[in-house]
């Protein structure tokens, strides 16, 4: 009895928390939203989101990971910025978030709301189903519903040709890699990654590790310079990571030891200049950004949606900071690309290898 009592203590604390916190992230949305379109009612009319809410529940990296989530956050800011969409975002404190952050939007009529990760798929099968009006998206998972549209990456195939990078740059013949959390998802990333390593240079040993086995994985940057450092203390001299904000330890790793490192979701090729070989571009703006306009355009339907290397989904990043670095290999990266789009290179899947 007393169990129950404070289980439900617990759950109208909690959900009375995620109100206010989508309540503070309203209001300094609109204070933003305000300045950047001149005050209101000034050359809003003639954006054609005028007026349309979307709601953003990112995963507990952040906006501020540099990496998955802040991907989103920039695509979702994009369709303010030009397409004048009224943006709402929350950052869950924990995976116990995500159902009333969720519910929030769609009780609020919000007609498209984002759910940033594989993380969030029991909560959007728990509320798309009760709000079939909202429409709802979300990243890295597949929820069959007709509300709902599922925006999945082709990620072992950007992992397999920075992994051929990562190959050929290699003097050791040493290279790393770092997860984030230990699931299938992961475990797609490194072995697209392995794969990529082995036939650059069949020589070549990759060392892996994980973050941790939680969600707090994601937002651990000590641990992840923690391992990179034992990475290159082995004799690595190249490190991928797919950590989110847990990868940012391993730039200071690589600048405190000369090395190189990989990026991954976003372009972090800035955050350590000379230090960062390439970052394996996965488009999670672009696909935020195509959603919301398709709401917009009232063609926005349900389904599943592929992203890769195709269309440009998924990426490898060049940019000033690694220009010089990467010319000696982007040719034959630039053949391999090719290879894979055309089909003469056929990436593992570690989908399609565990399928039960």
């Amino acid at each position: 009895m007393k169990t129950s009592l404070a289980m439900s203590l617990f759950l109208v604390g909690f959900s009375a928390f995620a109100v206010m916190n989508l309540t503070a992230c309203t209001r300094s949305a609109d204070k933003g939203k305000a300045s950047e379109v001149g005050g209101e009612g000034k050359g809003v009319a003639t954006k054609p989101g005028a007026g349309i809410k979307i709601g953003l529940v990112l995963d507990k990296g952040g906006r501020d990971d540099k990496s998955f989530n802040t991907a989103a956050f920039r695509g979702a800011t994009k369709a303010a910025q030009e397409l004048g969409i009224e943006l709402k975002e929350v950052e869950s404190p924990d995976d116990a978030a995500f159902e009333p952050a969720l519910r929030t939007f769609a009780e609020r009529e919000y007609p498209l709301v984002f759910a940033i990760g594989f993380a969030q798929i029991d909560a959007v099968k728990k509320v798309a189903p009760q709000f079939p009006k909202t429409h709802f998206a979300i990243v890295d998972g597949i929820v069959d519903m007709p509300n709902v549209k599922s925006l999945m990456f082709a990620e072992h195939e950007g992992s397999y040709l920075v992994g051929y990078l990562a190959g050929l740059m290699t003097k050791s013949n040493k290279v790393g890699f770092i997860g984030g959390m230990d699931i299938a998802l992961i475990r797609r990333f490194q072995t697209g990654y392995e794969a990529g390593v082995k036939a650059a240079n069949s020589k070549a040993e990759a060392i892996i590790n994980y973050v941790g086995v939680n969600s707090s994985a994601w937002a651990n940057p000590s641990r992840g310079k923690e391992l990179a450092l034992a990475q290159y203390g082995r004799g690595v001299d190249v490190i991928f990571h797919a950590a989110g904000a847990s990868g940012i330890g391993l730039f200071d790793a690589a600048a405190e030891k000369k090395a190189f490192a990989i990026g991954c979701d976003s372009n972090q090729n800035g955050i350590k200049p000379g230090r960062v070989a390439t970052s394996m571009l996965k488009r999670v703006d672009t696909a935020v950004f195509e959603a919301i306009k398709m709401q917009i355009e009232g063609k926005f339907q349900g389904g599943v949606q592929y992203f890769g290397l195709k269309d440009k989904g998924i990426d490898y990043a060049i940019d000033d900071n690694n220009a010089k670095l990467i010319e000696p290999y982007k040719a034959k990266l630039e053949e391999v690309r090719e290879k894979i789009i055309k089909g003469d290179i056929k990436v593992p899947d570690y989908y399609e290898m565990n399928k039960k």
